[in-house]
């Protein structure tokens, strides 16, 4: 650290215990913290632990900030399909940054809350004429199809992170490789003035 001229923050600076996934700790906008995989705990009783990495709670908080001030009420006149063009980028520059981790949960709160905030526009819109079983139209599919961004169904899990089962282990190509001579492999030599 000294020799990279960095130093330790005294009071961000903390140990925490991962094991078990018993503390996690902030980084980035991202919380990490260790947990059981209840997939292979159900269909090989084997206990393994993940490093999972979704949004902290204050890019949660941060997220529905954004969203709500991109929603006030005052704007319930405005054309509905301008304010998610508005949203539109918000939403998908939120989701490319965490879309590599554990954020399948998060992203569904962040869509159910969009979801809720549109809605409310509408309604304030409406007020007094709001006509009864108008409201039941305005499904998430209504908003999908005036152009909403949706955070559901985007995350991209790299696949060196994907767990290979011991059913079927991962074919090995140090053999390819040796064949080939690559990185330090063996390679053949024939002494001067041999066949080629």
């Amino acid at each position: 650290m000294a020799r990279l001229g960095l130093e330790l923050h005294p009071e961000k600076t903390r140990r925490v215990e991962l094991y078990d996934g018993k503390q996690g700790f902030d980084f980035l906008g991202c919380h990490f913290r260790k947990r059981l995989s209840g997939t292979i705990w159900e269909r090989e009783c084997k206990r393994l632990y993940f490093l999972n990495r979704q949004p902290s709670q204050r890019a949660m908080k941060r997220i529905r900030q954004r969203v709500r001030e991109a929603t006030l009420k005052r704007r319930c006149h405005a054309d509905l399909r301008t304010v998610i063009a508005e949203l539109n980028p918000i939403l998908r520059g939120w989701g490319a940054y965490f879309c590599t981790g554990n954020a399948a949960r998060s992203f569904n709160q962040i869509d159910t809350y969009v979801y809720e905030r549109l809605c409310s526009l509408r309604v304030k819109r409406a007020g007094r004429n709001l006509k009864p079983r108008v409201a039941s139209t305005w499904t998430r599919e209504y908003f999908w199809n005036l152009g909403l961004y949706r955070l559901r169904g985007t995350i991209k899990y790299p696949e060196a992170t994907q767990y290979r089962s011991s059913e079927s282990p991962p074919a090995s190509r140090v053999r390819e490789i040796r064949t080939h001579g690559f990185h330090g492999g063996r390679m053949e030599t024939r002494p001067k003035g041999e066949g080629k």
